[in-house]
């Protein structure tokens, strides 16, 4: 008998209920502390024994569903599991009490400290790779060492101060991002689960068919906007190329597109899911804590450049399609969109529920999820779409599911919050960012390559979330202190920390619709890159053109959006080489210079609208010059 691969799901078979009912509780325990229920019946509870625990059931998941012993030492991964469990549990337990005695040093404290950080870096070795781990050891490496480094800080921490307050201070591991992904994130998380379970998915896919299905590249097409759909419901790249991917893949093998291509395609559009409104990724809520603004603020700051994304991949789609003549086969079902909205209006109705609570009742994020997920709940029970009504226990494996997609999620934000722990406690974080600022008065445009550089680069192998939290901590008060709009520095981190899941060599979207479509995982990537790089320059305008994440007059963001739009349209030309028709080499050429021009940032004043309105004209002539001067073309 071979002996089992590790990680393999049969050896820990045993386990399945253990991990169900602990994601089961830890979803439960969420949903009541969102609807305020502790406080409700006299339960007077620290926010952060509520964290603690939510840590605690998280880390006794992970390496339950993450398992790397194998032989007579698979009995270690229970042991871990039980002991990060039993010591995040203890300081759930005892907080009141041991949170007075933490500046004293206590010996219970600084074990409990110990298991509970080195648990956590074990944790996010197993669920995210070496990527992210290696960060985390190098900035506490830096808070022990830091004072041995010529740049390094001017006092030593002592190791037991150093470990109790990374784990156990707000300022650390139970501080702000851990906060906000067991608060707001788990409600959004809970509410995708309960879309899947209940025939959501299906609804998207047909509703996409309906809409685009018909047109030219239309299966492209279908991939783009299902995954936008789905996308802003799950908040994770590679979930939503597993959920969706399964079905627009065949169908864009089945139109003619070569694998590589259906592949990068379908991970472009799984990729801007976490960019898209109104759910949006997880990353989106830490924006808000961070800047201390409400959650729809950074919705409404998303739209734009959220559709510029989207409309990049739409455009390429469509000039390929017209290009080669790629089409949806014509024996696959497409419904009427009629009739799909009148089968499926009931998922419409919890995101209207969903974006009402946010902005006419101006609830909490997570009340008005969960209002939506009640709402949709009941409405799936009574109502089925085509023919499949959602029986009670479908829609209960939502409670586990949204548990354990979840462990990952909380265990990189616990991860993140020590290492903004050791930012604070050794300085690193302000020394940072003078340095950074002083590089910017020499050059915005450099910090901005700087910054762009950075986050694709930790990105690689790392969830957005974790990316993004780094770089506000670290680059983030750089930008704004260098004048740039709080709201479009922080959305130019998220942006790029959501390429990098595109971005060759390690991105993991890329990779996993290579894998699902059978193609070449590298060149899926640079096929992705190559598609989407007009994406790549959206958020420098945004920098530059704040009307672009909602924050200027109305005038000035109707102004710069058409601008971007007929920016992003020519430049996908020139990137291709086809719009109305092919474009030869000084086309090309000349196309990508208008592009330029149609998105420059109007600091010019009056002149820079007259550039912008010129750059507008010129694209259109010269990308309809045969309609328009038939004399001039040979083609038409």
């Amino acid at each position: 008998m071979t002996t089992p691969s590790p990680g393999s799901p049969r050896r820990f078979v045993s386990f399945g209920p253990l991990i169900m009912t602990l994601a089961t509780i830890m979803t439960l325990g969420a949903i009541l502390q969102a609807l305020d229920v502790p406080r409700r019946i006299g339960l007077s509870l620290y926010t952060e024994q509520y964290l603690a625990a939510i840590l605690a059931f998280a880390l006794g998941m992970t390496f339950l569903v993450a398992p790397r012993f194998t032989g007579r030492l698979r009995i270690l991964d229970p042991v871990l599991a039980f002991s990060g469990f039993c010591a995040a549990g203890y300081v759930a337990l005892t907080y009141p009490s041991i949170v007075n005695e933490l500046v004293y040093r206590p010996l219970d404290g600084l074990i409990v400290s110990l298991v509970i950080g080195l648990l956590t870096v074990e944790a996010v070795r197993r669920l995210t790779g070496p990527g992210l781990t290696i960060i985390i050891v190098m900035f506490l490496a830096y808070g022990a060492l830091g004072h041995l480094l010529p740049f390094g800080m001017t006092r030593p921490i002592l190791w037991d101060r150093l470990a109790i307050y990374v784990v156990m201070d707000t300022n650390g591991l139970i501080g702000l991002p851990l906060m906000v992904t067991a608060s707001m994130v788990f409600a959004f998380i809970f509410l995708g689960q309960l879309l899947i379970r209940s025939g959501g998915s299906a609804f998207f896919n047909d509703l996409a068919m309906a809409l685009v299905g018909r047109s030219r590249g239309g299966a492209a097409k279908i991939a783009v906007v299902s995954s936008f759909l789905f996308g802003s419901v799950s908040g994770s790249a590679v979930a939503n190329v597993a959920a969706s991917g399964g079905v627009t893949l065949p169908l864009m093998r089945r139109a003619g597109y070569k694998p590589h291509m259906a592949a990068a395609i379908e991970a472009l559009a799984s990729t801007g899911g976490q960019l898209a409104p109104p759910i949006m990724g997880a990353a989106a809520f830490l924006m808000a804590e961070f800047l201390q603004i409400s959650f729809g603020t950074v919705i409404l700051a998303a739209v734009i450049p959220s559709l510029l994304y989207y409309l990049a991949i739409f455009f390429y789609v469509d000039a390929h399609a017209a290009a080669t003549g790629m089409s949806l086969p014509e024996d696959v079902e497409i419904r009427p969109l009629r009739q799909v909205l009148a089968d499926g209006w009931q998922f419409v109705v919890p995101f209207v529920i969903l974006i009402f609570g946010l902005f006419g009742l101006h609830w909490r994020p997570e009340l008005a999820a969960l209002a939506a997920a009640l709402a949709l709940a009941i409405l799936a029970l009574f109502l089925p779409y085509r023919g499949k009504r959602s029986r009670l226990g479908d829609l209960f494996r939502a409670f586990p599911d949204a548990g354990k997609g979840m462990v990952e999620i909380i265990i990189i934000s616990a991860a993140a919050g020590m290492v903004i722990g050791v930012l604070n406690i050794s300085g690193l974080s302000f020394s940072l960012t003078l340095s950074l600022v002083a590089m910017a008065e020499g050059s915005l445009m450099l910090l901005l390559l700087i910054a762009a550089l950075v986050s694709v680069v930790l990105g690689m192998g790392m969830p957005t979330v974790g990316v993004y939290v780094l770089l506000a901590s670290l680059i983030g008060p750089a930008l704004v202190r260098a004048g740039i709009e709080p709201v479009a520095a922080h959305m130019f981190l998220l942006y790029f920390g959501m390429l990098s899941m595109i971005t060759p060599p390690v991105a993991l979207a890329s990779f996993t619709a290579a894998t699902m479509a059978g193609a070449e995982a590298m060149k899926t990537g640079w096929q992705a890159f190559r598609m989407g790089w007009v994406a790549y320059l959206i958020p420098f305008v945004m920098v530059f053109e704040p009307g672009l994440v909602m924050q200027a007059e109305a005038s000035d963001i109707m102004w710069q959006l058409a601008g971007a739009v007929a920016g992003v349209w020519f430049a996908t030309g020139a990137i291709y080489g086809y719009l109305t028709r092919h474009l030869n080499i000084v086309e090309r050429t000349l196309l990508a210079a208008i592009a330029l021009a149609g998105i420059l940032p109007l600091s010019l004043g009056w002149g820079g609208y007259l550039v912008n309105l010129l750059a507008i004209f010129a694209g259109v002539a010269l990308t309809f010059r045969s309609r328009l001067i038939p004399s001039l073309s040979g083609r038409s």
